[in-house]
């Protein structure tokens, strides 16, 4: 049965309100989130934010007179995204924050038979509790096993079902046997709507040097395209005044009626080039020296080990 006219215009406003009051919105999908869960997430977001679930009709009918009464706003691009099992968190605290609250509050939950997999499903290697009679059962799922006291044990490492596959009947058999949740169900992060920016949530992952990275790769790239075409902007003057100090000082080196201050040290290097060099050998000569100077203490050494070896009688065959 469906909504009567009342409860449906009691929807649309409480969604036009809360459009209004809250600056920062998570489009999520629920998929296999029972009622109970959904209860659990409501309680724990108390105070700082509020979850609006709804028929994917009524929402776009609440967005589209939203954005009639408010033109060119922003959410007008969240209304073909309104599809699916889908639903809300509205918040005006920390994305980061609300993100990782709805993420702790995840669940985990059985392979069902067909379920598609949000995930790889991987079977450690190990004791199963299975006994020897049941070998036939992984083999048909090509898991190689042996017998190790009296139970089978997995050899390796299983991929047993990839992301995005349906789970098949022997899968999730054996997943059941094996006392495995592979997966965990909760609101799932579709997009995000923030003072007016739509972004995916992966987004919400970048750090602050992330974004200096992206920011620097970006500078060298205007720059690489501002020198090669000539065209100067203020990330590719600092290269071409390099650039241009660096034929001056060519310039300099090879005319000997023009030079200038910063030129000098170059040109003194490239006439005197052994000038530059007097300090390194000066350094060097003291450890042939220091050297010798070992080798003649570790003489010495040898020579006193030699005459303690006469007080026992070792150093004078005369004394036979």
């Amino acid at each position: 049965m469906g909504l009567t006219q009342e409860r449906k215009l009691e929807y649309f406003g409480k969604l036009e309100s809360l459009l209004e009051n809250y600056t920062k919105i998570f489009l999520v999908g629920v998929d296999n989130v029972g009622s109970k869960q959904m209860q659990q997430i409501r309680l724990v977001l108390r105070g700082r934010g509020e979850v609006l679930m709804g028929k994917n009709t009524l929402m776009r009918k609440a967005f589209h007179s939203f954005v009639k009464k408010n033109p060119g706003h922003p959410l007008e691009h969240f209304i073909p995204m309104l599809k699916g099992n889908v639903g809300f968190v509205f918040t005006n605290e920390d994305l980061n924050e609300i993100r990782e609250v709805l993420e702790s509050n995840k669940v985990p939950a059985p392979a069902r038979v067909g379920a598609i997999a949000p995930l790889d499903v991987i079977v450690p290697p190990g004791p199963t509790g299975a006994d020897p009679g049941q070998t036939s059962f992984f083999q048909a799922l090509q898991i190689a096993t042996k017998i190790q006291k009296g139970q089978i044990e997995i050899v390796t490492e299983v991929l047993l079902t990839k992301k995005g596959e349906k789970v098949g009947n022997s899968e999730a058999a054996l997943l059941q046997k094996l006392d495995i949740l592979p997966f965990s169900y909760g609101l799932v992060l579709v997009q995000v709507y923030d003072n007016g920016s739509i972004f995916d949530p992966a987004v919400l992952d970048l750090t602050e040097a992330d974004l200096c990275a992206k920011f620097v790769a970006g500078l060298r790239n205007v720059a690489a395209i501002s020198l090669e075409i000539g065209f100067p902007t203020i990330a590719s003057i600092p290269h071409s005044i390099a650039n241009a100090f660096k034929d001056l000082v060519a310039i300099a080196v090879e005319c000997e009626t023009f030079s200038f201050e910063k030129a000098e040290p170059f040109k003194a290097f490239l006439a005197d080039p052994s000038a530059f060099a007097v300090a390194a050998p000066a350094g060097g000569a003291a450890a042939p020296a220091e050297e010798k100077k070992e080798e003649k203490v570790e003489e010495e050494e040898e020579a006193d080990l030699g005459g303690g070896m006469d007080m026992f009688g070792g150093g004078d065959d005369a004394d036979y």
